[in-house]
């Protein structure tokens, strides 16, 4: 069933999957048996996994999405996402999409400063050819809204340029690390290519949020299936309790990033 104006749609933003993920990793890991449990799920309640272009092109056309879509994706580009992730997708023949920082993957772009073991090119087109689209996440995974100008393009347009040249296409979505963005951050992500990007928000995405500022629902290694049912179904009102503590850290040092912007002449916007 499909419907031309759906109402909000919950993106669900996992990192690694891992059975013993390195310590940096740890808390926004989720376990294989627990992804599969969670796609399971998916399936059961009759979802309809898209992809972040397709979700952003129904919503800048007017046109026709399912009844219940939902948006599977996954940052940074750890390797379980291609070993334990891959499989469970295929199993279901659920879309996804992979923003990957393109310095933290093993090979010929690697700088180093990964938090655990990356995935290779090899398996970033394996990932593309089952169907997952590939977006940007920059290429260092900086704090983009505290870079000055000539290094926020940079860590754009680079990261761009790269997945072009290995996957032979370019992206067209974005998510910016740790979620963190402002208007400059967003003109020079729409500005680089980038067609929309994802923030974070703890909150279900709306089409009122504009294409730059789409918001997602943190899975972590704490959520259990009740909670992970609450962010696939749940309403507006029952993820803002969810997330409760969550909003109140972020709109803390929300103050905080604001005046190191103002302290360094980028601007508190």
């Amino acid at each position: 069933m499909i419907s031309a104006h759906p109402g909000p749609v919950p993106i669900l933003m996992y990192h690694s999957v891992a059975h013993s993920p390195a310590k940096e990793a740890l808390g926004l890991s989720v376990s294989p048996d627990a992804f599969a449990d969670q796609m399971e799920l998916v399936a059961e309640f009759g979802c309809t996994p898209l992809t972040t272009a397709q979700l952003a092109h129904a919503w800048r056309t007017a046109g026709a999405l399912p009844r219940r879509p939902v948006l599977i994706t996954f940052d940074d580009g750890y390797e379980g996402v291609h070993r334990h992730a891959l499989p469970v997708l295929a199993k279901y023949g659920f879309a996804a999409t992979l923003f990957v920082s393109t310095g933290w993957l093993r090979g010929p772009h690697d700088e180093g400063g990964a938090l655990d073991t990356m995935l290779d090119w090899d398996q970033v087109r394996a990932l593309a050819a089952a169907g997952t689209e590939i977006g940007g996440h920059s290429h260092s995974h900086p704090q983009l809204d505290q870079l000055a100008d000539e290094r926020l393009w940079f860590e754009t347009l680079r990261c761009k340029e790269i997945i072009a040249d290995e996957l032979g296409a370019r992206p067209v979505s974005f998510a910016y690390p740790y979620g963190y963005s402002s208007r400059r951050v967003r003109r020079t992500v729409r500005s680089a290519g980038f067609a929309q990007a994802l923030a974070v928000g703890n909150a279900l995405a709306e089409r009122r949020q504009g294409p730059y500022a789409l918001e997602r629902l943190t899975v972590r290694r704490s959520t259990g299936l009740d909670a992970f049912e609450r962010l696939l179904v749940g309403t507006g009102r029952d993820i803002a309790r969810a997330f409760a503590r969550d909003r109140v850290l972020t709109k803390g040092y929300a103050v905080i990033r604001g005046a190191r912007r103002a302290g360094r002449g980028l601007g508190g916007y």
